[in-house]
């Protein structure tokens, strides 16, 4: 086994290769889309001209299909090997708001692989992939919240998530904003060597399961300047769900989340809650949690899970304002019908918290399993004012020596059935 001293060298040697130079397309040749007939109205339905377009591109030898200013209407669409993808200025790639507009396509979806709803931009099985910006990718999220509600029978298929990138090597994610995304907004699978930098992503509160960026089963990932306020986790981090994640058994690994500004959100970068396949040597850094932010530090499962979330580091955080600082929870959302608990049972160990200081309404809460508790988690230089102190369950070879509390109500630890 790697020690953990050795493995986050390892890490940071990894993720030192993932730069902006090692990962910048060559690719010159530009294709308009309008010049297939593209129309930027924000009426005009424009998903063949679009597909026409990055077919003739492929057709052609590659290269990078452009949207210029205006507010194009789509649905999905699928880039094939060798065509990039820009957004110029004031260019809107927007989605339409028809299930008809979305094929079904194999793919994974909470962490089951499935046939599943296509995403609004479609990246497969490709290598050396650019989307490049300053121009939008728009969800039309709100108006699909509006036409099939949480409860709506009318919506037989899941609504669409932004962007998806499935089984690709070599990827740049640079420069967009990404709007009111249907469901979860860029969404990476199965992929490696993945660079994201400098994106926006705003999703209005009533969108459901609106999760900014998604990391499932994928290595050597970094994710620096973002700036995300959605309506569910602003990362998450994923690998599969209970024995289908076990059955395909592809860790989320080495990955870098640095300089980012996470505002309201249901988590800032959370693990779980599908890590059946494990997940490994994440490193969070140099960020700003804030504006009533769920839980800026979280870890969540369930007993059915199974799989192995270790040597995870938060370091260099400043909260401000969030409703926890820290939520370890390994019965999440435990509603019917539930599955049977796994052999061996879900289990985090090894986490690092350093430098994290600010304010909260609560500390928040470490509950482990009976069976399964928390292992060896560390703070160190970390300072936090909060009304409520932290609830502590099941949790094993835990240092709070390195983390001073001060609270308005109550003890500031809590300890419940220490194993």
């Amino acid at each position: 086994m790697i020690k953990p001293s050795i493995q986050n060298s390892l890490l940071m040697v990894v993720l030192a290769t993932l730069s902006l130079s090692n990962l910048v397309s060559a690719r010159t040749q530009s294709v308009l889309i309008t010049d297939f007939g593209a129309v930027g109205d924000g009426k005009t339905i424009n998903t063949q001209a679009i597909q026409a377009a990055i077919d003739k591109c492929a057709a052609d030898g590659g290269g990078i299909l452009t949207v210029p200013a205006g507010t194009f209407l789509t649905g999905s669409v699928f880039f094939k090997r060798g065509v990039d993808l820009h957004l110029e200025k004031d260019a809107v790639l927007k989605g339409t708001v028809d299930p008809n507009d979305y094929p079904q396509v194999p793919t994974r979806w909470e962490g089951e692989e499935k046939v599943w709803t296509a995403a609004l931009v479609n990246f497969f099985d490709m290598n050396d992939v650019d989307i490049t910006g300053p121009g939008r990718i728009d969800g039309s999220g709100e108006a699909w919240m509006q036409r099939y509600p949480r409860d709506s029978l009318e919506l037989k298929t899941g609504r669409p998530r932004l962007i998806g990138i499935q089984n690709c090597r070599d990827v740049k994610v640079s420069g967009i904003s990404i709007k009111n995304q249907a469901c979860w907004g860029l969404f990476i699978l199965y992929s490696e060597n993945v660079l994201v930098e400098n994106l926006v992503i705003r999703a209005a509160h009533n969108i459901i399961s609106s999760d900014g960026i998604d990391v499932d089963s994928s290595r050597n990932v970094r994710i620096t300047g973002c700036d995300i306020d959605v309506n569910d986790d602003c990362i998450a981090v994923k690998s599969g769900k209970d024995e289908d994640g076990r059955r395909v058994n592809r860790p989320a690994e080495n990955i870098i989340v640095e300089k980012c500004h996470f505002r309201y959100g249901h988590g800032g970068v959370s693990m779980g809650s599908e890590m059946s396949g494990g997940i490994r040597n994440v490193e969070i850094r140099n960020c700003i949690m804030e504006a009533d932010n769920w839980a800026p530090i979280r870890f969540k499962s369930q007993p059915s899970r199974g799989g192995v979330v270790e040597h995870i580091t938060y370091r260099d955080l400043v909260l401000k304002d969030t409703r926890k600082a820290f939520e370890f929870n390994m019965a999440w959302r435990m509603r019917p019908p539930l599955k049977p608990p796994s052999d061996p049972l879900p289990l985090v160990r090894n986490v690092k918290i350093i430098n994290v200081s600010g304010t909260t309404d609560h500390v928040g809460d470490m509950r482990g399993l009976k069976d399964s508790p928390i292992i060896n988690v560390s703070f160190q230089n970390c300072h936090i004012k909060a009304r409520r102190g932290f609830l502590l369950e099941n949790v094993r070879d835990l240092d709070l020596s390195g983390l001073d509390i001060e609270v308005e109500e109550g003890e500031p630890i809590i300890r419940r059935n220490a194993p």
